[in-house]
């Protein structure tokens, strides 16, 4: 009975048939792994507990997908969702977005820099840097063969909104900039690919997946918390477009009722 008084629930919230309410983040080496825990419904990676539904009552589900690291950084490839492989991560993704169909997808990495770095673009690169595993080139490579190899997607987030809001915060000693230079032709840039293929794909108001809004950010070696804090004003940012978009009319979004009983849990370790 429980069963069907959830799909109930969730048939209630759903006025709009193709546009759900969950939110993918992902990240990949610390601290963007540990700054995205609060929001993995996997028990053993957030023991804590889910904090992620209807998240500060804003009507959206955020959903965080991440690889652990034994002994980071002598341990570079991780395991479980997102290792840091290529064929793992696209398996990853396209696993992972056709349980959730989300709204939204913020992917973040660790950067070079001590900064919070918007990406303006992500490239369809024919060529990438060697990952850690062979094959260590992505299969296909370009990977989206719809569009020449080496064109540009460019990221659907609010980026010179984000930017203004993380500098506004006062967060000590993190700092926002945009980047229109790619994303480093690596497996930063291969999952950024990916988020903005993806919205492009079901960018259309008549797509039963529709997805608005998709970026890469790369995270400067800052401290869990204080980059968990600039993620959650970057989310909060990201909403706002996602409302004027998705409920210009104050209309709640809701969440499809086949997501409900699909696991989207992490993969076992390889």
């Amino acid at each position: 009975m429980a069963f069907f008084d959830q799909l109930l629930k969730l048939f209630r919230r759903n006025p709009k048939p193709g546009s759900t309410k969950n939110i993918m983040l992902t990240g990949y080496w610390p601290p963007t792994n540990s700054m995205l825990q609060p929001f993995s419904t996997n028990t053993e990676l957030n023991p804590e507990g889910w904090a992620g539904e209807n998240w500060e009552g804003r009507g959206y589900d955020l959903h965080a997908f991440f690889p652990q690291f034994d002994s980071y950084p002598n341990d570079k490839l991780g395991f479980g969702d997102f290792s840091v492989d290529y064929q793992s991560t696209s398996s990853d993704f396209w696993r992972i977005t056709e349980a959730l169909h989300p709204c939204a997808i913020i992917t973040f990495s660790l950067g070079r820099k001590d900064v919070w770095v918007i990406e303006r673009l992500q490239r369809n690169l024919a060529e990438w840097r060697d990952d850690f595993r062979a094959p260590c080139q992505p299969t296909p490579a370009p990977p989206d063969d719809s569009i020449p190899a080496n064109s540009v997607r460019t990221s659907s987030l609010p980026i010179e909104a984000i930017e203004q809001a993380i500098n506004d915060a006062g967060i000590p000693n993190i700092a926002a900039g945009i980047s229109s230079d790619g994303g480093g032709k690596f497996l930063s840039e291969y999952i950024a690919y990916h988020g903005v293929w993806y919205q492009a794909i079901h960018t259309r108001e008549s797509s039963p997946r529709r997805c608005v809004a998709a970026g890469h950010i790369h995270v400067g070696k800052f401290p869990t918390l204080d980059a968990r804090k600039a993620a959650l004003i970057t989310v909060r940012t990201v909403i706002e477009t996602v409302n004027r978009i998705l409920q210009p009319d104050g209309d709640e979004v809701g969440t499809l009722a086949d997501t409900a009983d699909v696991d989207v849990s992490a993969r076992a370790p390889d």
